[in-house]
């Protein structure tokens, strides 16, 4: 016996001295481990999320749940509030069991009570991106199935552009207001005020399991308009585990300043309920206000993205930067340079840079805090969750095959595509009525004959210490802002304006910034000058702040593939540099409300940061 011991303690010390990280990735597996049984325990017994809630309330009714500017909402608060929003849809005899409502709203408390009083009777909520307008507003309501509107009193008037069509389709409105003037448009803060906050009886939900659609989130995907993702009611799980994973505890205060309509925002909030913790929420990132709010709070653990951290760091130092309580920042998209910073400046904050995508099955987290990894790779992690980094051509945007047609797996510190194999507990459930992009999203033979992997849509390399960095997003998609910029769904809005004919819309690399800022070579109408008035107005009025490009570039003609594709990488490449480009180049510029002329003046003050972004 004693020799087996020796035997197998000599086995452990060789795996650590040839991998330091071995008992950490053992530690972390064995939590994640446990958090799929637990879930699949949940996904027998059909307890939801919306169940834990109701069992948290019950635990501690008077512990905050929320805190929004100076108001405190309490588990039980949170309990009556969203029983009176159920009631008043169910009074409105419009719902049955099943169905979907939209919500066209920010960061505010009513966006939880309405989305908890929803699932109680039965329905789920699809989130629509409160920046969205016309056209892409119209598009996502469409693919939601919803015939139910619930919007903010503050965008009645994106609701008011869209109207007619939405009454053509008999749909019913609903502004978040105490009286409406609008004919055809319904109030819901008065039916709200004097609905009963009495408990509804669970057999209105009898009907749901953990499969069951809980949201429905947009995401851009590869191509086109926004797509309605489906989270289950098992994924929402998955995706409340997520903090507990990054290491949130039942004490922790957390600080949520990310838009709920995205998954990053609801998975605070769906987070706070598995661990009965408490809410600090905010309207919206400010980067003034940030750290009063952690103090105001007591806030112990902040949600970023990559935009946020650099926006923190850049701001002037001051002598209380490290007054605070906050102890871990979990997020993505952080640079390795911003990451060192916000540690020297903000004190020791551990970050858990994590991996996942809102349509997405699988998911990573570096939990062993190396600077700009994503976590780690490790044969007993594919094990349980099987995944792979192929190779992968982003000319033609396919991955590369064997002689025998399976894909073949890239080499260390090599760029791939990351797949992940879709199985029962790995769902993939594809886009709310799109068949189309749902299969693209799906990829065949990809290890062996016969399996099925998803497509995440995003390039990762494994180096040779295992570590896994994020190196980019794969197709039409590129990211600003912290938002996925669809170029086609740009390029449709471009090609309105009456001097455009054509339109390729990239992502260029702007020196100090996150992400790709929008960029689109054109074509001129044959006749028509080039109208840089016309053409900020036009993307003022009919794209978000994100989605506006940036620069344009005005070419003779634009050069396409054999199938017509728009040739994109040469462009990128050359970015948005006068100095290397002969042709015009403008520059969006808010002040003087046009496209100006860029000049190489201004795109120094660009490139050196004097002018922002």
């Amino acid at each position: 016996m004693l020799v087996w011991i020796v035997f197998a303690a000599v086995g452990l010390l060789t795996l650590f001295f040839r991998n330091p990280h071995f008992f950490r990735d053992v530690q972390f597996l064995r939590k994640k481990l446990k958090t799929t049984s637990r879930i699949l325990k949940y996904m027998q017994t059909n307890y939801s999320i919306l169940d834990r809630f109701i069992d948290a309330e019950k635990e501690h009714p008077h512990k905050p749940f929320i805190l929004f500017g100076d108001e405190i909402f309490t588990y039980r608060d949170a309990e009556e509030l969203s029983n009176k929003a159920a009631r008043v849809f169910l009074q409105s005899g419009l719902l049955k069991q099943g169905d979907t409502v939209a919500l066209f709203l920010g960061n505010e408390p009513v966006f939880l009570w309405l989305w908890l009083g929803l699932v109680k009777i039965g329905c789920s909520a699809a989130f629509l991106n409160c920046d969205i307008r016309s056209k892409s507003l119209l598009h996502c309501f469409k693919c939601s199935g919803a015939r139910t509107l619930v919007a903010a009193e503050e965008l009645q008037d994106a609701v008011d552009e869209v109207l007619p069509a939405l009454l053509e389709q008999q749909v019913t409105v609903f502004i978040l207001t105490d009286r409406c003037q609008t004919a055809d448009v319904k109030s819901f803060k008065d039916q709200m005020s004097h609905a009963s906050s009495e408990p509804l009886s669970k057999d209105l939900r009898s009907h749901l399991t953990l499969r069951s659609p809980a949201a429905y989130i947009y995401t851009s995907g590869t191509t086109g308009f926004p797509k309605a993702a489906a989270i289950s009611h098992a994924k929402l799980w998955q995706v409340a585990c997520y903090l507990s994973l990054a290491g949130i505890n039942s004490d922790d205060v957390l600080y949520i300043s990310l838009p709920l309509y995205h998954t990053t925002g609801f998975l605070g909030f769906a987070s706070a309920i598995d661990r009965g913790i408490t809410v600090a929420l905010s309207r919206k990132f400010s980067v003034s206000q940030f750290w009063n709010d952690c103090r105001k709070y007591d806030v112990t653990v902040i949600q970023y993205i990559g935009e946020i951290m650099r926006y923190l760091c850049n701001t002037p130092k001051k002598p209380n930067d490290r007054s605070h309580k906050v102890r871990l920042a979990v997020g993505n998209g952080i640079r390795a340079d911003v990451w060192r910073d916000f540690i020297s400046r903000f004190g020791n904050v551990k970050i858990r840079e994590c991996y996942a995508a809102t349509e997405g099955n699988f998911g990573l987290i570096n939990y062993s805090g190396k600077i700009g990894a994503v976590g780690r790779d490790s044969f007993l992690h594919r094990r349980y969750f099987p995944h792979a980094v192929i190779r992968f051509d982003v000319e033609t945007e396919t991955p590369l095959r064997d002689s025998s047609g399976l894909c073949i797996e890239a080499a260390k510190g090599e760029p791939g595509l990351l797949v992940s194999e879709i199985s029962l507990m790995a769902p993939f459930s594809g886009y709310m009525g799109d068949l189309q992009q749902s299969e693209k999203k799906r990829l065949h033979d990809v290890l062996r004959k016969g399996d099925l992997y998803l497509n995440t849509g995003d390039l990762l390399r494994i180096e040779e210490d295992n570590f896994i960095y994020f190196q980019d997003r794969v197709g039409d998609t590129f990211r600003w802002k912290g938002e996925n910029v669809a170029t086609t769904e740009v390029a449709d809005v471009i090609t309105m304006v009456d001097c455009i004919k054509e339109a390729n819309v990239y992502g260029v690399e702007v020196p100090g910034h996150e992400g790709r800022a929008g960029m689109a070579a054109i074509t001129l109408t044959e006749g028509l000058r080039f109208d840089s008035a016309a053409v900020f107005k036009h993307v003022e009025n009919f794209l978000p702040a994100y989605a506006r490009p940036r620069f344009l570039r005005i070419q003779s003609s634009l050069d396409v593939t054999g199938t017509f594709k728009h040739l994109k990488m040469k462009l990128v490449a050359e970015g948005f540099n006068p100095n290397q480009i002969t042709d015009p180049l403008y520059f969006l510029d808010e002040k003087d409300k046009s496209y100006v002329p860029l000049t190489v003046d201004k795109f120094n003050l660009i490139t050196s940061g004097q002018i922002k972004m």
